[in-house]
């Protein structure tokens, strides 16, 4: 199988293996795993913050982040099809009791305007005891569901200026930050640097088996330590884990351009097939989001997949493909083909049309 359904999907290397085998241990909980405790420096020093703790997913290290920013009954603001709403089993209701207040991005990307409408003006008339109190913004960079949008620099830097202005706390949902300094040179700490708190990812694009990271003040960090344990987070000898994510951020950020590529190649490949609707200039990293028009995207994904093809689908219309650390270029080449064959079969089913549109989603 060729299986593009996610950057999760990767194995890690000889390398990292070993790496990983060979690793100093100690026992986490009591702050003592060498190994932990470097790569948290680590980090920390690259995202440009005072301190990071190691979680095991991505999912932990944004909802201890949000627990972290607020008390129950808070109110957060979150793009409509932010990862961190959508696709993280209700968390922030769940295990912060935090009222999600919703913005209309444009593939995940909303403007200072957007936040001042939702955050609305205070008046005598209307207490502020009301309405939920928005303690929280929370940003995704790169979006997944916008298809690995990036943020560009100077609309983050005036959201979060506007954000900070009117006293919210900020959060970024960083799972794929090292795509948007691979495709843009903007290190990670220059985003980072707008945020009170940054989530990253080991086990999305950089291929360790297992890992995110949350870094922020140490003041923070303490406190999010506290969460972390609450939520069942305490690690023992994660060490061997570590070692693996620590490997991972020394070695693989810089061929991150090649899955760039791959997508490329990918996105053009098939933007011409019939039923096939994609713009090729929202290919921006390495995700790669296209409309069917031809049949369900559960059918046609079952289609691809008799045919040895594993991409998701994204709703009942769209499909989700993205290369990573493992795919070769023939690969790549490969699934061209496929997803050809499937979309020439089936290109006369509903009458499949041209059109340039960007489909709706999900999907990790």
């Amino acid at each position: 199988m060729i299986d593009l359904r996610s950057d999760t999907c990767s194995q890690p290397t000889h390398a990292m293996r070993s790496a990983m085998a060979s690793a100093i241990v100690g026992d986490d909980v009591y702050g003592d795993d060498p190994t932990v405790k470097e790569l948290e420096r680590e980090v920390a020093a690259l995202l440009g913050k005072e301190d990071a703790v190691y979680m095991v997913t991505g999912t932990m290290t944004n909802q201890v982040g949000i627990r972290a920013h607020t008390e129950p009954g808070d109110a957060v603001l979150f793009d409509q099809n932010a990862h961190v709403y959508l696709l993280e089993g209700g968390a922030p209701a769940a295990l912060s009791g935090v009222l999600p207040r919703l913005l209309p991005g444009n593939r995940g990307v909303f403007s200072p305007e957007n936040v001042s409408a939702a955050l609305g003006e205070a008046h005598r008339f209307f207490p502020n005891t009301i309405p939920a109190p928005v303690k929280l913004l929370c940003l995704e960079n790169t979006h997944n569901i916008g298809g690995g949008k990036i943020w560009p620099l100077a609309q983050l830097k005036d959201v979060c200026d506007l954000a900070r202005s009117r006293g919210l706390s900020l959060h970024l949902d960083g799972a794929r930050l090292w795509h948007a300094t691979a495709s843009t040179g903007i290190a990670e700490a220059e985003y980072a640097k707008h945020f009170d708190s940054v989530s990253v990812c080991f086990s999305k694009g950089l291929g360790a088996p297992v890992g995110s990271a949350l870094a922020g003040s140490k003041e923070f960090i303490d406190r999010a330590r506290r969460f972390k344990q609450q939520i069942g987070g305490g690690f023992r000898q994660a060490g061997i884990i570590a070692a693996g994510a620590l490997f991972a951020l020394r070695h693989h950020r810089e061929r991150l351009l090649e899955d760039h590529e791959h997508a490329q190649l990918l996105a053009h490949g098939i933007a011409d097939l019939p039923g096939i609707e994609l713009d090729v200039a929202t290919v921006e990293t390495n995700i790669v989001r296209f409309g069917i028009n031809s049949l369900p995207a559960g059918e046609f994904v079952e289609k691809l997949y008799e045919r040895g093809l594993y991409v998701l689908p994204s709703g009942t219309d769209g499909v989700r493909a993205i290369p990573y650390l493992n795919i070769s270029r023939k690969q790549i080449r490969e699934a061209i083909d496929i997803i050809a064959s499937v979309a020439e079969a089936h290109a006369n089913t509903a009458g499949a049309s041209k059109t340039s549109k960007q489909p709706s989603g999900s999907g990790y």
